[in-house]
């Protein structure tokens, strides 16, 4: 059983495993512990159907009780999101059946068939959970041979009482199966199901070295940050690259924070704003009288990063006598200050990161092969903004939000023609071009919506990896209004503390209709619940 002090999963990441876990802990065991295995299986799918009941309800959008079609959901989505290929078939009065075509666990099944009783449990219990009872029936199984599986959840006792089945009761906060063959009776309780809950709780947004959350939606950056998070605990150097405002400092800060160095100082450099006659003396010091001026001893950024991470940003400017240097550092981890007669050892790791492609600078001369080498063990590639649209409206949210607690704590939100601004403009100044035209509109905007973006201009048309490309106005437009009714829902959320009802009176529409947006805009009212853990 899972650890309560297990790392927090994504949904899907808990999914898997779950399934992982059953097949080790099941799947494994020979004919001989076959009465043993059942039971177990049946604990583990009592005590961790609640927690896959929680994932799937937020993303749903599902509050509160349920019916048939909510349940049905429900355990199709637990199902389909671990390879199960269900759907639902027709059914009688206070019955749902389900079938498929396909096992989730795979073919390992055909010779465990005791992992459907995990199917029977997880299906059977949060239908007893939501409805009091449950008998569920396993007509047709792919393990025993079946060309599919079948499988019929009954939730009224006197409809099903002739019917053969695994039994599920939710009797004051106890929750008791007693299968078909009546060997043996499992019970689980509430706090049963939080050795799995500790694991399962959505997943928390990472933040760099100061403790800000890092936004990625897009394919793009969320490759960035896992290899990010896959490298930081090496020693490895990291070469990162993509244009000016990108984010490339917010990676740095990320690997460095998930190192083994993070108690100590990352300290980041920008060779290019470093005059090139200065650059040796600040990377690497300088001793007292080394040249006119230098008055006294000065310890240069590696010093200063000793024991934790240096962070060299446009280091495509370095002047190849620095680059010498560097390489040196890289290759034996020493280095002498400028005008010493004495070697000193550098405990640094190195994280760099360039606006430019280095391998064209060393095609050019202008950049050492050797050193290109050594710094490009791992490179992350950022690509820009233009290119990764999917981060616009998250991005959006989360400047908006830190702007309204900069300012007042009135929350705003970009209307129709702001938001197609948004779409259409090229962002040639990327993360930190938006980051500065928000701001900017947000203390121009009188009322709570963002009418029209305070841009310098707003071309038409925008560039994608080197072709040009025209916007579609209609998508666009199409876009707009979307993102526009999913803001104005997380607004009314937040106001009535994620009060499903609440929300659907202020806006004037049904409760059902809100879940309807919600589920289309992916928002858990879950998250604005007041008090809520």
């Amino acid at each position: 059983m899972p650890k309560q002090n297990s790392p927090t999963l994504s949904p899907v990441g808990f999914l898997q495993m779950f399934v992982t876990q059953s097949l080790r802990t099941a799947g494994q065991m020979g004919c001989r512990e076959c009465e043993t295995s059942v039971g177990y299986v049946e604990s583990l799918g009592l005590t961790a159907g609640p927690c896959l009941e929680q994932i799937c309800r937020q993303q749903l959008g599902l509050d509160g009780p349920i019916d048939f079609d909510g349940y049905t959901d429900i355990i199709l989505g637990i199902k389909n999101q671990i390879g199960g290929n269900f759907s639902r078939a027709s059914g009688d009065p206070g019955m749902v059946r389900v079938v498929n075509s396909r096992c989730p666990f795979g073919t390992t099944v055909q010779n465990a068939p005791e992992l459907c009783r995990m199917t029977a449990s997880v299906f059977g219990g949060i239908a007893a959970r939501n409805f009091g009872y449950a008998k569920v029936d396993l007509r047709r199984r792919i393990a025993v041979g079946d060309s599919h599986c079948e499988v019929c959840i009954h939730v009224d006792p006197t409809r099903s009482a002739d019917i053969e089945g695994d039994e599920y009761r939710y009797e004051e906060g106890v929750l008791v199966s007693r299968p078909r063959s009546g060997k043996a009776r499992v019970q689980a309780t509430a706090h049963a199901a939080q050795t799995w809950c500790a694991t399962t709780s959505a997943e928390q947004p990472r933040t760099d070295a100061r403790g800000q959350q890092i936004v990625a939606e897009s394919a793009a950056m969320q490759r960035a940050i896992d290899v990010a998070e896959l490298v930081a605990p090496t020693l490895a150097t990291v070469l990162i690259s993509g244009e000016t405002g990108v984010g490339k400092e917010v990676i740095a800060r990320l690997v460095h924070t998930l190192s083994d160095r993070n108690a100590h100082e990352l300290v980041a450099v920008n060779c290019g704003a470093i005059p090139q006659e200065l650059i040796e003396s600040a990377l690497f010091g300088h001793e007292k009288g080394a040249f006119t001026g230098a008055y006294d001893v000065h310890h240069g950024y590696f010093e200063r990063a000793e024991g934790g991470t240096l962070f060299l940003d446009e280091i495509d400017s370095l002047p190849i006598s620095a680059q010498a240097k560097l390489l040196r550092v890289l290759q034996g981890n020493e280095f002498e200050r400028v005008g010493g007669r004495h070697t000193m050892r550098a405990n640094v790791r190195i994280v760099a990161a360039s606006n430019q492609e280095l391998a064209d600078r060393v095609a050019a001369g202008q950049f050492r092969q050797d050193l290109y080498y050594r710094l490009n063990v791992v490179p992350i590639v950022i690509p820009p903004l233009r290119d990764r649209r999917d981060d616009l409206t998250a991005l959006t949210q989360s400047f908006l939000r830190r702007l309204a607690a900069r300012y007042g704590g009135t929350r705003k939100i970009l209307g129709e023609r702001a938001w197609t601004q948004m779409m259409v403009h090229p962002w040639p100044g990327n993360v930190r071009e938006l980051e500065n035209v928000l701001e900017r509109s947000f203390l121009f905007s009188r009322g709570r919506v963002i009418e029209s973006l305070a841009l310098d201009g707003q071309p038409a048309r925008r560039r994608s990896q080197g072709a040009a490309q025209v916007v579609s106005l209609r998508d666009v437009t199409k876009q707009a209004a979307m993102h526009t009714e999913g803001q104005l829902i997380r607004l009314a959320l937040e106001e009535n503390g994620g009060n499903v009802s609440a929300v659907a009176r202020q806006i004037g529409i049904s409760p059902r209709a809100v879940h309807q947006k919600l589920k289309k805009h992916g928002i858990d009212p879950q998250r604005f619940r007041v008090g809520r853990d």
